[in-house]
């Protein structure tokens, strides 16, 4: 079996690779420790001044896998349990005083577009579609997402993203504020390294004192806020309502 996430480091940029290809990149369980590795790895090593994150195959990451959501919902502390897990994907992330470059193609549905928007920067193939699809199941995202997007595109907005759960396009994303840069898809990881290389050779110590200042002048109740997803969550999980919707989807949903 491929690793879940490859990882390699070039030049001082630690490139993470979401590798579950044949399911667009879906979460599951296992995709979510060997993510909390990777990064920690890339956190940790001295020779990385940046981390790279991108997705194998034909999208960034489709989200959360259904076909998990039975065994994930069998108890509310299983529940419980793999919501803090992928909260502690958004901890590293944002509070990892090292800076991340999403390169975003494809898709970015659910906690997929919860790891975008978790990216410092993230840059957008041409014709990438994004949505909040969980409200129609009865669930909220999670990824302190509910503090971070309106942070970042205002409260009217993120409130129609998520409420509606509406897909929208690259270029919708970046006249919104969610994105840095679109880039045509051919040109993507190329633009992405190019932009982590400037930040690598900037002087790390200010980045770091950069990074950690705007996350906590930012962020800063952001362990309150994910604390309330994880249990309004774990609620909706626990909800048989919700496990119809689900299961409903999974039958409609194109193989």
């Amino acid at each position: 079996m491929n690793d879940l996430v490859l990882s390699q480091r070039k030049d001082g940029i630690a490139i993470l690779t979401l590798n579950r290809p044949e399911r667009l990149n879906a979460i599951n369980d296992a995709l979510v420790q060997a993510l909390r590795r990777a990064l920690s790895a890339a956190l940790a090593d001295a020779e990385s001044r940046v981390i790279l994150l991108t997705g194998a195959g034909r999208a960034f990451c489709s989200g959360d896998d259904l076909e998990d959501f039975p065994a994930q919902s069998r108890t509310g502390d299983v529940a419980r349990r793999y919501l803090n897990d992928l909260q502690d994907v958004t901890r590293l992330m944002v509070m990892g005083e090292k800076m991340v470059v999403g390169a975003v193609h494809g898709w970015a549905v659910g906690g997929g577009l919860e790891w975008a928007i978790d990216c410092d920067l993230m840059l957008l193939a041409e014709g990438t579609r994004l949505c909040f699809p969980e409200v129609k199941w009865g669930m909220i995202p999670t990824g302190g997402i509910t503090q971070i997007l309106p942070r970042k595109i205002g409260l009217s907005r993120a409130q129609q993203l998520i409420l509606f759960g509406e897909v929208i396009e690259a270029k919708a994303a970046l006249d919104m504020g969610l994105a840095w840069r679109t880039v045509p898809g051919g040109q993507l990881l190329a633009e992405a390294e190019a932009c982590a290389a400037r930040i690598a050779a900037l002087p790390q110590h200010a980045v770091r004192h950069l990074k950690r200042a705007l996350a906590r002048s930012a962020y800063l109740p952001l362990e309150d806020v994910m604390a309330i997803e994880v249990d309004a969550v774990t609620k909706a999980f626990m909800d048989p309502a919700t496990a119809a919707r689900v299961a409903d989807f999974r039958k409609q949903k194109p193989r």
